[in-house]
């Protein structure tokens, strides 16, 4: 791109530092010419050339006087009238920079919505001296194809192209025509979101105002049947609605465009464009939230007593406690304020029930944002927020919203591992940047959950945290009966049907005897997890990770479950030729299959990421099950997570010596709380349920703090084991992994890396070491775990250290392109 495009005589002594969207560990300061003065503030998008040829959307940090130490660029344009962030999500920024090791950019382009994030797109354009009859001479079919289509179009996107040629490869073609000088190139900033419009209709005046002018109208239209009933369709409809789609008209009538332009040429009506929201309304009536129970009404007392010495209370309730009810009760008093209120969720498998039980208390008062909102969607969303809409609710990204009054901050099911954003950058943790950000908003902070995690129970026992208990189900329920069944004796006496002890099946069959509903909990999705050959050993295993191949059955095909690699089924082993080959270990899909078998009347359906993926299939399989369409329901982590069935009768859970033996320090916490959280999806409602869990470890202490629900053992005896091990919450871990192409490369940067980390942190650095899997995606993987005490100085001067050697080794031949991964608080 021409760089004059960027240089302006008329420029002020003033500069704005702007953060990029990009993965720059600085932020670059722009010129701002005298004419933008005045419409550069902070938090507004400005369009800023950075490197060579790339246009991109930026946000003022700050104005300064002072010139930086290189040659400015100057700022293009201004993008906004007002700014499209606030003050406090600029320092949420800068905190989240410093504390998670990744740049404002990061964050920027993990916070705003894609609408609002706008970046440049190459476009091709035909040299203004092209002369076909000269220069098509010397073009071959491509070039002259290219060439055509831009005397007819004037510019092409590189996707345009693309399509014309119906290849992929298309940039050698691009490169010889600008040597040629038949085109050039330029970059366009592309402004992706679009305001929702629709075609609407009305009466012009006098017609409008004057109902005794209609004779004239009618007058005029006599000769066209469809004009007259189109406009006497559009009277009507004037009596009862102010907005009249054209689309109104056309559903009462046989009219069509023409008759509407018609009619618009005569004078009668006005056609017109109205902007409308595509964040849809709440139609029904709203409803109360039900009486509070005596146990609530304590907790919500305890709750606003101790917010005036805590700003963070841990609400422990028992699944089916009526943690939800407390939440409602304490936002309908924030609203009453005029407050806004942060709901999250660990996951979007919650928030279908959850936002239809609220919708139906708040109304419009409440939106929601997940992943699963469109672009367009989410922009609206985020001016919603700006607007102090009173409740925002949804998933971990829900807290980059715009806040203006933010003063409570509900996180539900705290103790839940999808808070934590494993990648990319940032990656933070939802629940502790939500404590952080009840500082920053002078907020209160609800951290709800059945089973606290380990971090926020030792914070309540140190005294930084709160705490409220709930310990009786709503309505006097008991809790579920838990049973365990022993398959190590089941299988020594052969009684064990496929992967199913004896207990369990004669408890699911009871239970559909009696018209109750069951949920099979397995933590593994597809039908088998290896296939193998038992003459040679080979198994199938994916072309880019270290992993087997899981089947999946209902699209007979091999699958990667790391990078989403894909191939069909062998018929015969590829090193061996031997055409037996055995499908070893069982998910969710072989599950379903079986209790098929066993249960041939009873509908069965599965709820895992490969049966929830469309827009809208969550809420319909949810829909289902509650009006009881479905006997069983077979899931993965999706059905532990606060999902309320009225008519579950029996859980079940398939394997929990799998959850147990997991190679993570934080194995036992996750068992432990995996298994109580499906325990209370049973029995909720009108009587007490039953757990029937499959182990060949009856007498692990896991299994037995379960039986007996008893969050106190389990607690002491795993927080001593921390402790004695040095793990979190004792020590802060800092995880860096390295990534290569190449194992050898990536082998030696990891030791360059350790070695220069070991020269002041030796006692401190594990590692480096190659993961359990090796390889993901074709990257060779190396890992250096990092310990400390809890010690800020320390860490921060640990973390300068991180980025000293990182820019380092970036330096250094050979490892320039080794990718670095920090995590902080990993796992």
């Amino acid at each position: 791109m021409n760089s004059e495009l960027f240089i302006s005589e008329n420029i002020s002594t003033k500069y704005a530092v702007v953060v990029l969207p990009i993965a720059i560990r600085k932020n670059y300061t722009y010129a701002i010419p005298s004419n933008l003065l005045e419409k550069i503030k902070f938090g507004v998008r400005v369009e800023v050339s950075f490197g060579k040829n790339k246009l991109y959307a930026g946000i003022v940090k700050e104005i300064i006087d002072e010139a930086p130490n290189y040659k400015t660029k100057t700022i293009i344009s201004v993008l906004d009238a007002e700014a499209i962030i606030t003050s406090k999500q600029m320092k949420l920024w800068e905190w989240m920079s410093e504390y998670y090791c990744c740049s404002l950019g990061e964050i920027m382009y993990a916070s705003l919505p894609s609408g609002l994030k706008l970046a440049s797109e190459t476009r091709v354009v035909l040299a203004p001296f092209y002369n076909e009859n000269l220069d098509g001479q010397h073009l071959n079919d491509n070039e002259y194809l290219i060439a055509e289509a831009l005397t007819l179009q004037h510019e092409l996107k590189i996707e345009d192209i693309k399509k014309i040629l119906n290849r992929k490869t298309i940039y050698p073609i691009i490169k010889k025509m600008l040597e040629k000088k038949i085109i050039f190139l330029f970059e366009e900033l592309q402004e992706k979101y679009k305001v929702k419009t629709i075609s609407c209709i009305q009466l012009k005046e006098p017609y409008l105002s004057d109902s005794t002018q209609l004779k004239k109208a009618f007058d005029l239209t006599q000769r066209s049947v469809k004009q007259q009933e189109a406009l006497l369709a559009l009277i009507q409809l004037n009596q009862k609605q102010k907005i009249i789609k054209k689309q109104d008209i056309y559903n009462l009538t046989q009219a069509d465009s023409t008759v509407l332009k018609a009619l618009e040429k005569k004078g009668i009506v006005e056609l017109y464009k109205k902007e409308v929201s595509r964040l849809n309304g709440y139609e029904e009536d709203v409803t109360d939230a039900g009486e509070l129970s005596k146990q609530q009404v304590t907790a919500i007392a305890e709750i606003e007593e101790k917010f005036k010495e805590k700003e963070v209370v841990l609400l422990h309730g028992v699944t089916g406690s009526g943690k939800t009810r407390v939440y409602i009760e304490l936002m309908k008093k924030a609203i009453e304020r005029g407050e806004q209120i942060l709901y999250l969720l660990p996951e979007i498998a919650l928030t279908t029930q959850i936002v239809h039980r609220l919708q139906k208390i708040f109304g419009n008062k409440i939106a929601v944002y997940h992943s699963r909102m469109n672009n367009n969607e989410r922009v609206e969303l985020w001016h919603a927020a700006r607007k102090n809409k009173p409740i925002l609710l949804g998933a971990r990204s829900c807290m980059f919203l715009p806040f203006n009054r933010l003063k409570l901050i509900i996180v539900d099911e705290e103790h839940d591992p999808s808070f934590k954003q494993n990648d990319p950058a940032p990656r933070y943790n939802a629940r502790d940047t939500a404590v952080f950000m009840s500082y920053l908003y002078q907020a209160k902070v609800i951290l709800g959950t059945a089973t606290p995690s380990l971090e926020s129970y030792k914070n309540v026992v140190e005294k930084k945290y709160d705490v409220v208990y709930m310990k009786e189900r709503f309505g006097g329920l008991e809790l579920p009966e838990i049973i365990i069944a022993d398959m190590k004796e089941a299988s020594k006496k052969r009684l064990m049907k496929s992967h199913f002890t004896p207990t369990l099946l004669e408890e699911l069959e009871a239970a559909l005897e009696r018209g109750e509903q069951a949920i099979i909990f397995q933590n593994r999705r597809g039908y088998s997890p290896s296939l193998i050959c038992k003459s040679c050993g080979w198994k199938s295993e994916c072309i880019h990770c270290d992993v087997s191949l899981t089947f999946h059955k209902y699209s007979n095909n091999l699958r990667c479950h790391y990078c989403g690699y894909r191939e069909k089924i062998v018929e015969e082993c590829p090193a061996c030729a031997n055409p037996h080959l055995d499908l070893k270990g069982f998910g969710t899909e072989k599950i379903e299959d079986e209790l098929q078998v066993f249960f041939p009347n009873a509908s069965i359906a599965r709820m895992d990421w490969d049966t929830v993926k469309g827009k809208k299939s969550l809420a319909q399989l949810i829909n289902n099950f509650e009006e009881k369409r479905i006997d069983i329901l077979v899931g993965t982590q999706m059905v532990t997570k606060g999902l309320d069935f009225d008519n579950v009768g029996i859980v079940g859970i398939l394997s929990a010596d799998h959850l147990m033996c997991f190679p993570d320090f934080r194995a036992n916490e996750r068992a432990f709380q995996l298994m109580l959280q499906v325990s209370g999806r049973a029995g909720r409602k009108h009587k007490q349920g039953k757990v029937v869990i499959q182990t060949y470890q009856i007498q692990h202490p896991i299994i037995q703090e379960v039986l007996e629900n008893n969050f106190t053992s389990f607690f002491k005896r795993e927080i001593s084991e921390r402790k004695s091990f040095k793990y979190p919450p004792f020590k802060r871990m800092i995880k860096i992994t390295l990534k290569h192409k190449k194992r050898n490369t990536v082998q030696q940067a990891a030791e360059y890396f350790g070695n220069e980390l070991k020269i002041k942190y030796k006692k401190n650095i594990i590692g480096p070491a190659e993961p359990a899997i090796p390889r993901v995606r074709s990257f060779y993987l190396q890992d250096i775990i990092i310990k400390l005490d809890k010690n800020a100085r320390q860490i921060q001067e640990v973390k300068n250290l991180i980025y000293q050697i990182q820019v380092s080794l970036h330096k250094t031949k050979g490892f320039s392109n080794v990718r670095i991964i920090i995590d902080v608080d990993p796992y």
